[in-house]
């Protein structure tokens, strides 16, 4: 049985009331990396354990102090609060379910249920290091996720930072959701802030008209199927894990023919709406018509995945006489929603269309919007030219 540490300043209510109230805690060691906290407050006082040995370093929140009420399930003695740090320490009630890492397993897991994208999982979790990843959530400070979050500009472009950010952000939400005793939203809200100037930073390629059909003539040229993947997004403007999952029965023939696109994964809650009619070329639906199961297939069966698409499409951008390092298969998406603002199509209309929101297109297409409202407005203009009284030479005065 391990020995009990004495601490004048911690072992009675009387003796903690005393102290002065403050941010930081005052700690008495318990063996070696091992010490336990008491942070006075204005109410009761809580304690934690910190360990600092093996590589590691982190503190976790323990339960509250007795210093008002009797002992309870979350309410300890300081002998209690001593024998709780002693089995965290070991692992014992800090497993990774607790920690950052679990909180990511449990992210994923949730997606898959949802059917959302375990990409999002996968992207934190490539990007997470050892010592975050032990953390506990309860205990990661703006501090440690700052450091996280600015470590990642030097691997990828400012929208990566904010997408993976965001993605940790939303593992972090779903642990707090779930458990009470995390109180320490503000960490993840403030450390995971996006970085100034990031959303302007994003590359919104827009192509002409001639553009997108030399694109789409390559992709016929690298073979059919990977023709008709590219069409559809350049025709729908969806996005490729939309496209990927499209089945037969959800090509509509007929006067107006179009496609029932299902939304996408994104978000956290499900999706009232699960497809969404979107109208295509005459051309497109005859191409598609008459098939059952998943509508495209790459060349040797498989469905398209997540990334699949890429190496193929950089190639044919190239054929198509554009630069791959530039042009991404976004490119059609946002060509797609902007060729439709131009066209006076409604800013509601647009979003729904492209399984979007009106607040997202007027954030990362406000100068096109400004174009849009340039031609309306514009439409509405009195020509005042015909009330206008010539001057004549003999009204002038001498």
């Amino acid at each position: 049985m391990p020995q009990k540490i004495r601490s004048p300043k911690l072992e009675t209510r009387s003796a903690r009331l005393r102290l002065p109230i403050r941010g930081k805690p005052y700690f008495v060691k318990l063996t070696r990396g091992l010490a336990l906290g008491y942070r006075r407050t204005k109410t009761a006082g809580t304690w934690t354990v910190r360990v600092t040995r093996d590589g590691s370093d982190w503190t976790e929140r323990l339960g509250i102090a007795d210093d008002h009420e009797d002992t309870g399930p979350d309410i300890l003695t300081y002998d209690e609060a001593q024998a709780r740090a002693r089995i965290v320490a070991r692992g014992g009630e800090r497993s990774s379910d607790n920690s950052v890492k679990g909180a990511l397993d449990r992210y994923e897991a949730d997606l898959k249920t949802r059917g959302g994208d375990v990409a999002n999982a996968n992207r934190v979790r490539r990007h997470l290091t050892e010592k975050l990843s032990r953390k506990t959530v309860g205990s990661v400070t703006v501090g440690d996720l700052r450091t996280w979050r600015d470590g990642l500009k030097a691997k990828m472009t400012a929208a990566g930072v904010v997408r993976t950010a965001n993605a940790l952000k939303a593992t972090l939400n779903l642990a707090a959701a779930t458990d009470e005793r995390i109180t320490n939203r503000d960490a993840w809200k403030v450390g995971l802030a996006a970085i100034p100037g990031s959303a302007g930073e994003s590359r919104n390629v827009i192509l002409v008209d001639k553009e997108v059909r030399s694109v789409v003539a390559a992709a016929y040229r690298a073979g059919k199927e990977f023709g008709e993947f590219v069409d559809v997004i350049a025709v729908t403007g969806a996005r490729p894990s939309q496209v990927a999952r499209l089945q037969g029965d959800d090509v509509q023939l007929g006067r107006q023919p179009r496609l029932m696109m299902p939304v996408s994964r994104k978000g956290r809650s499900t999706k009232k709406i699960a497809h969404r009619p979107v109208p295509i070329t005459e051309t497109l639906a005859q191409r598609l018509k008459g098939r059952r199961g998943i509508l495209l297939l790459q060349q040797d069966g498989n469905p398209w995945g997540q990334h699949s698409h890429s190496r193929g499409f950089a190639a044919i951008v190239r054929d198509a006489g554009l630069d791959p390092t530039v042009v991404t298969v976004y490119a059609l998406r946002h060509t797609s929603i902007v060729r439709q603002l131009l066209a006076n199509v409604p800013v509601r209309v647009v979003a729904a269309l492209h399984d979007t929101s009106v607040v997202m297109i007027e954030r990362t297409y406000s100068r096109y919007i400004a174009d849009h409202a340039d031609e309306l407005a514009r439409a509405t203009l009195p020509e005042t030219s015909a009330a206008v009284i010539p001057i004549r030479a003999k009204d002038l005065p001498a």
